[in-house]
């Protein structure tokens, strides 16, 4: 019988465990008390051959050795390899035991489903469930040590009364190599086929549930069969038996106590009993006697599974559920509680504490909320607020790092966008920004809408990030719309304007010039351009000159006061306006040339700040 402690340890007391330490059957005194003792009796055979019968360099040759296999003994990874050894026995081991078939589940369906309270429909519940039981029997039988002791042959089964003189000759008469506890299971769909014909299953669907019930008793046999078939890899516990065995013969030499008059480092005592090497070996030579104990538990061990319990249990129980109480039920009357609406069971003197706990109504039952966070707030509200916190500060973070995670060909350039990040920064909790010029002189080459530009990160091509700057709720105005390739001796075309002649644009650069003389400098988010670019250049912009580079602008116009409006991560397309070509930039002369990405012959490339997603023209 399995040894059975749980009402013992049923409440944690003060040294609650302590009281199984002297158990006898089942304990791994009974499992590991001859190893021990050959263990403890091999240990004292070498320490008195070591102490009486060797010479002198007998011993100083021995305490070598010793000292050697002590130190590399710790090697051997003991606790690595049984810890996994043993769980996955134990797992196996409680797997096997649910796979074990119960008919409780058929049992019940049988008694329900097929109808009859005359012999007949007695005799086709009694033999189904018998069928049942037959196959449980036999599958047992293949597996189980004890139940093979107890039914041997299929002689004994049919004397058991599991099954009939007959039913042993068809048994006998179906050849197959294989195994065949699965014949009384077809034995049972035939019957439940017939008692359908015969309509005592009313219909298809209690037919249903009853072949579903037998196939999950079948699958469980089926699974102790192959559990049986399939055992832990043999390596595995080759391993691990090794490792135990050979680590202990090591310690046998390596754990002896030396003469301390030689003065090793480790041997200032002689104990002659070593007391942790026992305590070692007992812990780890236990472990392993757990796993050879529950790597089978069809077995005759104390733990193992009472299977013939199981075989007479199931029996009496299924023949009792399918034929004595059949149709048998209590009469019907009303309970004690019929007329009350809130039923309360009795309790006694040892119970009364139960009354006095609080019910449990829920981890938040007691949360408190302050009384302002409580009140709804209408919907129309929350939408407004929503759009606002939508439109303000949106994808802020993504732009952010973006622009500091964006690489430059020189550090200078790098600065430059952490700087103007930086700016941006600033941007987003000043109220406005002046604008670039007075209110009775704006021009084309002083505003971009109503916003100003960044550079770009460098061209890469990733996905863009466009940022808005917006002047008030309802209008919006873009922030950042960098183009690229354009000349640094040509002013930036008004975004309104669909088509400017080559003499426009010469006609507005002289202008600008001779107007941008009397103003101040338009404010910049960049740093300021060396001196030598400031005098090469023919109007004001933000831009970073960049040296033995091929020519390249910034353009940056600031505007009317602005904050913070929109990022969003989408390509900056305008299709209301028409896209100009960009001739092919200078490189000769001794301009300082600004940073730009030449484009040649190739379409224009309408590119948004950030990582350089584009826009190829027409």
């Amino acid at each position: 019988m399995t040894v059975t402690y749980t009402a013992r340890v049923a409440n944690a007391r003060f040294c609650g465990f302590s009281k199984l330490l002297l158990a006898w059957k089942g304990s791994i005194y009974k499992v590991l008390y001859k190893e021990f003792l050959a263990f403890f009796a091999m240990y004292t055979a070498i320490s008195i051959t070591y102490r009486f019968f060797l010479y002198d360099d007998q011993k100083r040759y021995f305490e070598k050795l010793a000292i050697y296999c002590n130190h590399y003994a710790s090697l051997i990874p003991m606790s690595f390899v049984l810890g996994f050894y043993v769980t996955l026995v134990v797992n196996r081991w409680w797997s096997q035991y649910t796979s074990i078939p119960l008919p409780d589940r058929l049992m019940c369906v049988l008694s329900g489903g097929l109808q009859g309270g005359d012999e007949r429909g007695r005799l086709l519940r009694r033999t189904m469930m018998r069928y049942a039981s037959l196959s449980a029997l036999l599958i047992l039988r293949s597996v189980s040590t004890a139940v093979f002791k107890r039914f041997p042959t299929v002689d004994h089964v049919v004397e058991a009364g599991f099954m009939t003189r007959e039913e042993r000759k068809k048994f006998e008469g179906l050849h197959s190599p294989y195994n065949k506890y699965w014949i009384p299971c077809v034995w049972f769909t035939n019957l439940a086929a017939v008692a359908r014909c015969e309509g005592r299953i009313k219909d298809d669907h209690t037919l249903k549930l009853l072949l579903e019930e037998l196939n999950g008793f079948r699958g469980k046999c089926s699974m102790l069969f192959h559990y049986d078939m399939i055992s832990v890899p043999l390596v595995y516990t080759q391993v691990v038996t090794l490792a135990v065995y050979s680590f202990f013969l090591v310690c046998l030499i390596g754990r002896q106590f030396l003469d301390p008059s030689q003065g090793y480092p480790g041997h200032d005592l002689d104990l002659y009993v070593p007391i942790f090497t026992l305590l070692q070996f007992f812990f780890y030579a236990g472990w392993l006697k757990v796993a050879e104990q529950l790597i089978n538990p069809f077995g005759e061990d104390d733990d193992d599974f009472e299977t013939n319990w199981l075989i007479d249990r199931n029996f009496q129980v299924s023949m009792m559920a399918v034929d004595e109480m059949y149709g048998d039920m209590p009469m019907l009357e009303r309970d004690r509680y019929w007329n009350d609406s809130n039923p309360r069971p009795p309790y006694t003197a040892a119970t009364l504490f139960v009354l006095r706990k609080p019910s449990f109504q829920g981890s938040t039952f007691d949360m408190a909320i302050p009384k302002e966070e409580m009140h709804f707030q209408p919907l129309e509200d929350i939408a407004e607020n929503l759009e606002e916190s939508g439109t303000r500060h949106p994808n802020m973070a993504l732009f952010n790092r973006l622009l500091n995670a964006a690489p430059s060909p020189t550090g200078f350039m790098g600065g430059a966008l952490r700087r103007t990040s930086a700016q941006i920064q600033r941007l987003r909790h000043s109220p406005s920004i002046e604008q670039c010029t007075s209110d009775e002189e704006e021009d084309d080459s002083c505003k971009v809408g109503k916003g100003g530009s960044l550079p770009s990160g460098l061209g890469q091509d990733t996905q863009s990030t466009e940022c808005s700057f917006r002047e008030d709720k309802s209008v919006r105005t873009p922030l950042l719309e960098v183009q690229f390739g354009a000349e640094p001796d040509r002013p930036v075309i008004n975004e309104k304007k669909k088509e400017v002649s080559e003499e426009e644009e010469e006609s507005n650069e002289e202008q600008q010039v001779k107007e941008e003389e009397g103003k101040p400098a338009p404010l910049s988010l960049l740093p300021p351009p060396p001196q030598s670019c400031r005098e090469t250049s023919s109007r004001p912009v933000s831009a970073i000159p960049v040296a033995s580079r091929p020519p390249s602008a910034f353009l940056l116009h600031p505007a009317a006061p602005f904050s913070l409006e929109h990022c969003s991560s989408q390509p900056a397309i305008n299709h209301s306006r028409a896209v100009p070509t960009i001739p092919k930039p200078p490189f000769a002369g001794n301009k300082m040339s600004f940073l730009t990405v030449p484009s040649y012959n190739e379409p224009q490339r309408l590119r948004s700040v950030s990582m350089g997603s584009e826009l190829t023209g027409p």
